[in-house]
């Protein structure tokens, strides 16, 4: 089964719809390439992608545990190279919330388990994944 369906707006703008729900998901060109700029860009998504995959595969280790991380804020900073234009480095930031009662090894463990996200093993070892974890 197929995953998305894209279709070309024009001006440089995309909508994708994931087929199992329906969502949709428009992009822009960054203004620097000469678009818009009023949508996420296809780099950002891939940064963005990043932090939400290790943010999930966090989740799923705290729900096996029974640990809240609920109200976790992560911050992206996407690093643009050229000659060719292409993503060369990703800033990962967590914040994790005051108060989840978490030790020492418990946030070890939830370290360990974001950098085994499918993405970041998708991601080419050429780019720079720069992650914190702000406890």
């Amino acid at each position: 089964m197929q995953t998305a369906e894209i279709i070309y707006q024009g001006e440089l703008r995309t909508v994708a719809t994931h087929l199992q729900s329906g969502t949709v998901i428009e992009t822009d060109a960054p203004i620097d390439n000469k678009g818009l700029g009023q949508k996420f860009s296809p780099t950002d998504l891939v940064a963005t992608a990043l932090g939400s995959c290790m943010l999930t595969i966090m989740g799923i280790k705290a729900r096996d545990n029974e640990w809240k991380i609920e109200g976790t804020k992560v911050s992206i900073k996407k690093i643009m190279g050229t000659d060719p234009r292409r993503i060369v480095g990703i800033d990962v930031t967590f914040d994790m919330p005051a108060g989840h009662g978490l030790g020492e090894k418990e946030r070890t463990i939830l370290e360990r388990a974001a950098h085994t996200c499918p993405v970041a093993y998708s991601i080419h070892p050429d780019i720079a994944q720069n992650v914190v974890f702000n406890w």
